[in-house]
């Protein structure tokens, strides 16, 4: 009965906090590594990173530097020796991106939901620092049971997608992978491997900032977690105009986990784009060429980014039968800084993948 109450009251406060304007690396389940789940999956994530955090640098007791805080009780702490953002009630805080977002853009959050109280909103975003969910701007709602979307001429009523019952042990618990893809007015958005929304017209508010609202509770076991946040604007360049032009190609959407060289099959979109190019350009041979950051010592980084180049030259061969004569790859490490290491935004820029034309 707790609980259910709670779920009542906490919809109803999302709808008044949105809508009134003036108010105020987890492991995967073995079987997401499945290529045939995911062959339907899009999401390619934006390679011009605005804002990155992922609360490593964070003192615990403290609230993230980088965001912008607005209300609740939520802080740093560490969960499982690494540093999140936990929020015990419900919370507001806003992203501030330095400018306004553009029009092609990504938002990926890496939230860890409760297993109890899962008929609340556990993450809900909104562009703008005021509550709107008018006609000219929608927000998002996710839990791990469903999400839907108020606002821009699109309700609950006739938005919401229900998860499957066998997908929800991945996301109680454990990190859930949330992505969102803005084009214009096209929005798409993705849990793990599985499409949720597929909008050709939704009115996401451009702004300088995005409200992002939490609903935990202090109740063991009933926290929300956030991981990391990434933004990052989605340039345009087609792969291989980018190798006739520039000799080079760079994407932040070949993925790793933290200090290995598994490619991971969130990867695939990109991988495709890579095979597809050589596939339709039979005289084309690329070097792979692998960069970190400068986190962990010079000749750690050398050997993992060479890893990581091998792994990409593996995929592409084995899962897309690209010949492996075509393919040469070769690690740098943290020796050609794309931005200064200085920042966390510097040190994800810097965490790359470039594909160089022969």
């Amino acid at each position: 009965m707790h609980t259910m109450r709670r779920s009542v009251l906490g919809l109803a406060a999302l709808v008044s906090a949105f809508a009134s304007p003036g108010s105020g690396f987890a492991q995967a389940p073995t079987v997401q590594g499945n290529p045939k789940i995911w062959e339907n999956y899009d999401f390619v994530p934006g390679n011009k990173v605005l804002f990155y955090t992922d609360f490593s640098e964070e003192r615990v007791g403290n609230f993230a530097r980088g965001l912008k805080y607005r209300s609740g009780p939520v802080e740093i702490v560490e969960r499982d020796g690494v540093k999140v953002l936990r929020a015990s009630g419900r919370s507001e805080f806003l992203i501030p991106i330095g400018r306004r977002l553009p029009e092609r853009y990504t938002l990926e959050l890496d939230a860890i939901a409760p297993a109890v109280g899962s008929l609340n909103y556990t993450v809900a975003f909104e562009g703008g620092a005021q509550p709107d969910g008018g006609e000219k701007s929608s927000y998002v709602i996710w839990n791990p049971r469903s999400s839907w979307i108020q606002g821009g001429g699109v309700s609950m009523a006739n938005s919401t997608v229900d998860i499957p019952d066998a997908m929800r042990p991945q996301l109680i618990g454990q990190v859930a992978h949330i992505r969102v893809l803005m084009d214009s007015g096209y929005f798409k958005m993705y849990v793990n491997e599985r499409r949720l929304h597929n909008r050709p017209e939704l009115p996401f508010k451009r702004d300088s900032v995005i409200r992002v609202l939490l609903d935990g509770a202090p109740e063991d076991g009933m926290a929300v977690y956030l991981t990391s946040i990434r933004i990052a604007e989605s340039e345009t360049d087609v792969m291989y105009d980018a190798l006739l032009k520039k000799g080079r190609w760079v994407t932040q959407g070949i993925l790793f986990a933290t200090g290995k060289a598994e490619v991971q099959p969130e990867s695939r979109p990109v991988l495709k784009e890579i095979a597809s190019t050589l596939k339709q350009h039979a005289d084309l041979k690329i070097l792979v060429e692998g960069h970190t950051d400068n986190v962990g010592s010079a000749a750690s980084n050398l050997s993992l980014s060479d890893a990581r180049a091998a792994a990409v030259k593996a995929a592409l061969v084995a899962d897309f039968g690209i010949e492996a004569d075509r393919v040469t790859t070769k690690g740098f490490g943290d020796t050609k800084p794309a931005m200064p290491n200085t920042t966390a935004v510097g040190r994800a820029q810097n965490r790359r993948v470039e594909i160089v034309k022969q």
